[in-house]
C-alpha cells in the first residue's frame, strides 16, 4: 500500500509541474510545392553528346511554434518528402568543396546541395529539421538561441534563408520612440573540437566563429516610407589550422542597406564592403605570403506600379579577382545569396543548380552557384490584369568583372556570361494555391568557352511549372 501512495504521490507531483506544459499553443504554417522542368541542354558545348533533361520534383517545408506564453515560444522548422518523382534517393563522392559565404567548405559523403539545407541530401529526402530555437521577448529585449536561418541581413541579394540553418545566440531591442533597432550576434559556423562524435578532430581553437553587430532605422514622413540598416560583421575561420602548414582566415564586413517606397516607386539597395586578411601559420608560414581580401558587392533595384502595369530595373555587382595579384584577392570569395533568384537560368541556385545541375560549357565553366565575379543588368515589365493572375517578363544581361583562370592558369577568351529573357505567369487557384508556368532562353555568352576560344556553343532554354500550397 505504501508503494501505492508513493507512486500516486509521484504521479500528483508530475501533474502539478506539468501544467504548463499542457497549455502550450501550437501555431503551424506550411509550403508544399510540385514543380516541373525541362532544360533543354545541361551542357552548351555544341557537340554529339547534348543532354536534355526533364522531371518532376517537391519539396514540404513545415514550421511549427510552440507558444509557451505571450512572451515565449519554441520555433521549429523541418523539411520532408524533398526529392525527384522516381528518380534516385541521392548519391554521394569521394570528397569535395561547398561553395560558402566566406569561402569554400570541405564536405565529404554527400553532394554540394548540402547547401540548401542543414540536413544531408539524403535527410531531407526523407526528413529533417533545420530549424529548433528559443525566442524570448524580456524586458530588455528579444533573444534567440538555437538553430536558426543564418546570414539574413538586409535585402535578399545577399542572404541565405534557404541555406544551412547554424547555432546562434541572437539579441535584438528596440530602443523605445526613436525608430531604431540594435542588436548582437554570435554564430558558430563549424566547430572542429575533439567529441564523440568525431573523435579524430585532435585540433584546438580550430573553429569557424561569426560575430555580429547591427541597427536599423524605421522611418515615415510625408509620401516616403521606409527602414535603412547597417551591419558589422567579423569572422575567424580556423578550420585549416593544423599540421605544419595551415592558414587562418580574418574577415571583416560592412554591409548597409535601404528600403523605401516614394509614391509608386519602391526603391532596395544594398552595399558590401569585405575585408580581412588569411594568414598563414606553422613551419613553413614564411614560404608562403599572407593574403590581403577586399571585395566590394553592390546592388539596386527600382520597381513602380502603374495599376495593371508594372515596370522595373535591377543592377547588380560583385567585384572579381585581380589575376597576377598572388598576395591579394580583391574579389571571387564571397557570392550572393541563395535566397535572390533573379532568373530562370543564369544563377537560379534552386531550380537549377540544386534540382537540374550546373549549365556546363568547355571544361569548369559552368554556372549554377549564386553570383559571384559578374556585372548584372536587368529590366523587367509586370502585367496584373485581374487580382487572380499576374504575368512577369524580364531581360537580363550578365558579364564577369574579371576573366575568369582554368586550374591551369590559362585566362578565359571571354568574361561574357550572356542574355537571358525569361516569362513567367502566376495564377491564384484560391487564396492559399497558386500555379506558375515560366519559360526561360539563354543567349549563350563566350564565357562558357572556358580557355578555349575555338569551342562552339549552343543557346539553352528551359520550361517551369509549379504548383505551391501555401497555409
Amino acid at each position: 500500500m505504501n508503494r501505492f501512495w508513493f507512486v500516486l504521490l509521484l504521479l500528483g507531483l508530475f501533474m502539478a509541474f506539468s501544467t504548463s506544459a499542457f497549455a502550450v499553443d501550437v501555431k503551424v504554417g506550411a509550403e508544399y510545392y510540385v514543380g516541373g522542368l525541362y532544360l533543354d541542354k545541361t551542357d552548351v558545348v555544341n557537340d554529339t553528346d547534348d543532354v536534355s533533361t526533364a522531371f518532376f520534383y517537391q519539396r514540404l517545408r513545415v514550421g511549427t511554434d510552440f507558444i509557451v506564453s505571450p512572451c515565449l515560444k519554441l520555433v521549429t522548422r523541418f523539411d520532408a518528402m524533398e526529392r525527384i518523382w522516381g528518380g534516385s534517393r541521392y548519391w554521394t563522392f569521394d570528397g569535395g568543396y561547398v561553395p560558402g559565404p566566406w569561402g569554400r567548405v570541405s564536405v565529404t559523403g554527400d553532394n554540394f546541395a548540402t547547401d540548401m539545407s542543414a540536413g544531408s541530401r539524403a535527410e531531407n529526402e526523407n526528413i529533417a529539421f533545420d530549424v529548433a530555437y528559443i525566442d524570448y521577448v524580456s524586458p530588455i529585449g528579444l533573444f534567440q538561441v538555437g538553430y536558426m536561418p543564418d546570414y539574413t541581413w538586409g535585402l535578399p541579394f545577399g542572404n541565405r534563408g534557404n541555406g544551412p540553418t547554424a547555432g546562434q545566440i541572437k539579441w535584438t531591442a528596440p530602443i523605445k520612440n526613436t525608430g531604431f533597432t540594435v542588436g548582437f550576434g554570435y554564430v558558430k559556423e563549424v566547430d572542429r573540437s575533439y567529441n564523440y562524435a568525431d573523435p579524430m578532430m585532435w585540433g584546438t581553437d580550430a573553429d569557424y566563429d561569426s560575430y555580429r553587430l547591427f541597427g536599423i532605422y524605421k522611418f515615415a514622413t510625408g509620401k516616403v516610407t521606409g527602414e535603412a540598416g547597417v551591419l558589422y560583421l567579423y569572422e575567424r575561420n580556423a578550420n585549416d589550422k593544423g599540421g605544419p602548414s595551415y592558414y587562418i582566415k580574418y574577415v571583416n564586413a560592412l554591409q548597409p542597406y535601404f528600403k523605401a517606397k516614394v509614391g509608386i516607386v519602391d526603391l532596395q539597395g544594398e552595399f558590401h564592403y569585405i575585408w580581412g586578411d588569411v594568414k598563414m601559420e606553422g613551419e613553413v608560414s614564411s614560404m608562403y605570403p599572407n593574403i590581403e581580401l577586399e571585395q566590394i558587392d553592390a546592388f539596386l533595384d527600382a520597381s513602380a506600379n502603374f495599376g495593371m502595369v508594372s515596370v522595373g530595373g535591377t543592377f547588380a555587382y560583385l567585384s572579381g579577382d585581380k589575376p597576377g595579384t598572388s598576395d591579394k584577392k580583391e574579389g571571387g570569395f564571397a557570392h550572393a545569396g541563395f535566397d535572390w533568384q533573379p532568373t530562370l537560368l543564369l544563377f537560379n541556385t534552386e531550380t537549377v543548380g540544386y534540382w537540374a545541375g550546373p549549365i556546363w560549357g568547355f571544361a569548369d565553366a559552368q554556372v549554377a552557384t549564386p553570383m559571384s565575379n559578374a556585372w548584372f543588368f536587368q529590366g523587367r515589365v509586370g502585367v496584373k490584369p485581374t487580382p487572380a493572375f499576374d504575368a512577369l517578363l524580364s531581360i537580363s544581361y550578365a558579364t564577369a568583372d574579371k576573366k575568369p583562370r582554368t586550374p591551369g592558369g590559362r585566362e578565359y577568351g571571354s568574361k561574357e556570361y550572356g542574355w537571358e529573357v525569361d516569362l513567367t505567369g502566376t495564377y491564384k487557384i484560391t487564396n492559399n494555391l497558386s500555379y506558375m508556368l515560366g519559360v526561360g532562353y539563354l543567349f549563350t555568352g563566350d564565357y562558357f568557352k572556358g580557355g578555349d576560344s575555338d569551342v562552339q556553343l549552343d543557346d539553352d532554354f528551359i520550361i517551369l511549372n509549379k504548383l505551391t500550397l501555401n497555409f
